[in-house]
Order: C-alpha cells, then sequence, then structure tokens
C-alpha cells in the first residue's frame, strides 16, 4: 500500500524555520499562556471569569462542550458551516455572560463580531481560532480573549494557546502533568521512523497516540516542554501556505464536490450512510478523514438538528502540509473511484 496520508502528525524537522528562511517564526502574541489543552485554556479562564451561562456554537466539538457544561450552564446558537457566519437572532446573552466564538474552519475575518462586541460591551468573548491559529483575524483580533488548540494543526504533542488581544490578566496552568504529551510525541516518533521504512509496528504508535490522547482530553496543566520549545520555531509561515496551496489544487481537482476556503477541505456527503462508507473507503486506501463533529442525540449534543445533520454528512480531506502533488492526486482519484461506484449520489 503507498505512504498513509492524513491521520496525526509524525515529527519532521523540516517543519521548524530554515536558516535560509530567517526572519521571524510566525505570529505569536507577547503576552500568552501556553497549556496542554485548548480545553483546559478555557476551562482555567472561565474559572477565573465566573459568568453566569457560557454561549457556544451548536457546531462544535461536543466534548469540549460537555466538558466546560459540567463547569458553567451553556446555551447554544446556532453557527453551522454553509458560509452564512453565526446566526445573531440565536445568540441572546445577558451581561456577566461568555460567549465562545469560533473562526469555523479558519473562513470568517471577523469582521462581523467586531462589530457585535461593541455593540455588546457587557459580554464577554473567548475567540476560538483552532482551525487556523494563525490567520488575518486571529493576528488582529480585539476580543478579550482568543484560545487556539495547536496540536490539530501543527506538528506538536500538546498545547492550548490563550491570550488576550486586549491585554487583560491570564490564568496560569495548573495541576500535574498528564504524561499525555510524552506518549504522543513518542508516538509522533514512531511514527516518523515507520514512514520512513523502519521495521516500527503501527499498532504500536498508534496504541500510544490513542492512550496519550485520552490522557490529554481536559488537562489545564502547562504544555510540555518539547511543544513550549518548539512552537516559536515553526516555520508557521511555510506550514500555512503549503496547506493553503494543497486546499486550492484539491478543490480545483474536485470541482464542484468540496468547500474550500484557506486550507481546510469539507465535502459533504447526501446521507451519513455514504459519509461513512466514503471514510472507510478511504481509510482502504490509507487516507484518513477527520469529523468535524459528531454529534450523539441520544447523549450530549447541541439540539440543532440542523448542526447534528451535517456532522453526520460532512469530513474534512487530510490536505496539510504534509501532502506533496501526488497524495493530492490520489485523494483526488480514490474519491473519484467512489463516485464511480455509484455510491457518492449528487454533492
Amino acid at each position: 500500500m503507498s505512504a498513509e496520508i492524513g491521520s496525526e502528525f509524525h515529527w519532521d524537522p523540516a517543519a521548524l524555520l530554515s536558516a535560509e528562511r530567517g526572519g521571524l517564526p510566525g505570529w505569536l502574541p507577547t503576552r500568552r499562556a501556553l497549556f496542554a489543552t485548548g480545553c483546559g485554556a478555557i476551562s482555567s479562564l472561565l474559572r477565573s471569569l465566573a459568568p453566569g451561562r457560557l454561549h457556544m456554537p451548536t457546531y462544535f466539538c461536543a466534548g469540549v462542550a460537555e466538558a466546560l457544561a459540567a463547569q458553567v450552564p451553556i446555551a447554544w446558537y446556532r453557527h453551522l458551516p454553509d458560509g452564512r457566519g453565526p446566526r445573531w437572532d440565536t445568540l441572546r446573552p445577558a451581561d456577566g455572560d461568555v460567549v465562545l466564538a469560533q473562526s469555523l474552519f479558519g473562513r470568517d475575518d471577523g469582521a462581523a463580531w467586531d462589530v457585535w462586541m461593541r455593540a455588546h460591551p457587557g459580554v464577554t468573548v473567548i475567540e476560538d481560532h483552532s482551525h487556523d491559529p494563525f490567520s488575518a483575524w486571529a493576528c488582529a483580533s480585539t476580543a478579550a480573549y482568543a484560545v487556539a488548540s495547536l496540536r490539530k494543526t501543527l506538528p506538536l504533542p500538546d498545547g492550548g494557546l490563550l491570550w488576550s488581544p486586549r491585554g487583560l490578566d491570564l490564568p496560569a496552568p495548573s495541576g500535574p502533568g498528564s504524561g499525555g504529551a510524552e506518549l504522543k510525541l513518542t508516538a509522533m516518533l514512531l511514527k516518523a521512523a515507520w514512514l520512513d521504512g523502519r521495521p516500527v509496528p503501527k499498532d504500536h504508535f498508534r496504541e500510544l497516540q490513542q492512550r496519550g490522547e485520552h490522557r490529554l482530553l481536559g488537562s489545564t496543566a502547562a504544555a510540555s516542554a518539547f511543544t513550549t520549545a518548539v512552537l516559536p520555531l515553526l516555520d508557521i509561515a511555510g506550514i500555512r501556505a503549503a496547506s493553503a496551496r494543497n486546499a486550492a489544487e484539491i478543490a480545483a481537482a474536485l470541482d464542484g464536490r468540496v468547500t474550500s476556503d484557506g486550507f481546510r477541505v469539507q465535502l459533504t456527503c447526501p446521507s451519513g450512510e455514504v459519509r461513512d462508507a466514503l471514510l472507510a473507503h478511504l481509510a482502504r486506501h490509507g487516507i484518513y478523514a477527520p469529523v468535524h463533529w459528531r454529534q450523539n442525540r441520544a447523549g450530549f449534543w447541541s439540539g440543532d438538528d440542523e448542526a447534528a445533520a451535517l456532522a453526520e454528512r460532512m469530513l474534512t480531506l487530510p490536505v496539510d502540509h504534509r501532502c506533496g502533488p501526488g497524495d493530492l492526486r490520489r485523494i483526488a482519484e480514490t474519491i473519484e473511484g467512489f463516485a464511480r461506484m455509484d455510491l457518492f449520489g449528487v454533492i
């Protein structure tokens, strides 16, 4: 089988700034707190703010929302991945509440949120930039607070970046380290060896990845020494440029089938059954596409049927900076092959 595409990051020193590139290592806020996880950063911030309610978008990671709901009452407002942005009429906070605003798939520019914040000075807004931690919006944010879970888009084992664009005080990480980052870093190094053809059992590093992720969930501890040291040295501009170029190329190759802007590419299937069949088809060809985000109507969920229905039908194509031209061709050909099997329907 051809080399794996997607799934967890491996460690590759090529992600670091080179002597030829030089210059600044991308954008990082001067005053920042670096937690093990983005969820832990938000949790610590909420503990210090003690809001009446936390307002969250209906299309969001249910696991994070459930963890935060154990800490503060949750209210939901509609924000779907349909390009229309938040439905402002569904967002009804009181003074003293906190709103979590998200840059969904990194496609928003933040202008509408700036207008909304000026009209609601008694409400604290936390922006979530996890899908694009270094976007123009993130760099020019005017929110009280902003957060980004770094391990979702960068080759790091952990990391939840918290900053205040307005210069407000930040909570400090607390609690003992979970050991999850150490497990995940070990898995990243072993995966790199496996990709290089070394006799490393894939099941071994996958088990380490999963166990590390489980231990990390919601951690309010400080980020690992590895992430703290490597983050300022990453070639952020190069990573973003490669990902954006790949997103544009795969969107052109799959003309009309995908939604792309920036460097995230989503594909919406006609049903949840087709989406799951496509996920399995891609995996059989060594392509591992993430899902953002499953909502279990029988468990904790947003209560928004439209958000849950979209979550059942969508997947994200793994076209980040690791992909070369051959990988992109393989992704496109595999998807087109699925379509020719008459399983795809009309998107």
